[in-house]
């Protein structure tokens, strides 16, 4: 992940942050950002901007924000595709990923980058350390599916299945990892049953499961045989999906861990301002929360 410039930011003046997304009112990204200022004496201001309530389309609410004091924001589905197009990327991984979920906006104009990536790589060593990912499953490929897919592949992946409602989009996404890693074995589809038989992983990037999308994206009798699963999804945390795993006996990657990491990374590239982490776990477990 390039590194940002960091800002000049006054020590008087509050913080400005928000999160752009559909589906967020249970997001833990505004108290993990408060939490964040208060370790540094700083006040964060963290607004949920839902752009459908605000009855703005995605371009008009970017904008609005750039223009209105915000230092930056996250991205979340189904805009981080989108969001990609209106910044400029540093980094050539983020944009192969084709996807941001952190934008700040600076003297230079807005400036992307893609903490999903390093978040995810970060929830996979935590839980599996060393470990090679084996054939890999991974239902969706839109914003937070691109950038798990390319961090597979930094974690050494070598075949992975890519099921996908929009064929296409699955397809244009193993074109992308096969550039990025010659060799690399690709399958997709539309039906993840199929691709199911014979992987080690099975990854869910799809909203399928979160608050207001219930469900799982692949019946509990098909993770029969493979080893771990992770699931974008945190809230909540524990998914039907997740739950049918760890019956089956497989290793679980929650989504939560992900999103510690993302936020993590996120708060750096805003403010440039260090981190207590373990002090934010317990406070995250615990409920604890700042105005």
């Amino acid at each position: 992940m390039t590194d940002p410039v960091y800002p000049d930011l006054p020590p008087s003046d509050p913080i400005q942050l928000g999160l752009i997304g559909d589906n967020i009112a249970k997001s833990q990204s505004p108290r993990l950002h408060r939490l964040a200022g208060a370790q540094n004496g700083r006040r964060v201001i963290y607004d949920q901007l839902v752009p459908a309530e605000r009855g703005q389309m995605f371009d008009a609410l970017f904008e609005w924000v750039k223009q209105n004091g915000y230092r930056g924001v996250n991205v979340t589905y189904p805009y981080k595709e989108r969001a990609a197009t209106k910044v400029t990327v540093d980094d050539p991984l983020v944009r192969g990923i084709g996807a941001v979920n952190t934008v700040v906006f600076d003297e230079g104009g807005p400036h992307g980058f893609n903490t999903d990536y390093s978040g995810f790589i970060a929830a996979y060593r935590r839980v599996r350390g060393n470990a090679a990912p084996g054939p890999v499953l991974m239902i969706g490929a839109g914003g937070v599916g691109k950038a798990v897919a390319f961090g597979l592949v930094a974690l050494g992946l070598t075949d992975i299945r890519i099921a996908d409602r929009d064929l296409p989009k699955a397809q244009a996404l193993a074109q992308a990892l096969t550039d990025a890693s010659p060799g690399l074995v690709t399958q997709t589809g539309t039906d993840c049953v199929t691709l199911a038989a014979g992987v080690s992983g099975i990854i869910n990037c799809t909203p399928v499961g979160m608050v207001g999308y219930d469900g799982t994206p692949l019946p509990r009798p098909h993770l029969s045989g493979a080893e771990w699963v992770f699931d974008a999804v945190y809230t909540p945390v524990d998914t039907q999906f997740l739950q049918d795993a760890g019956a089956e006996g497989l290793q679980l990657i929650s989504g939560y861990e992900l999103f510690f990491g993302q936020g993590v990374d996120a708060w750096a590239i805003f403010t440039g301002l260090g981190l207590d982490e373990a002090r934010m776990r317990r406070e995250l477990i615990e409920g604890k929360d700042v105005s």
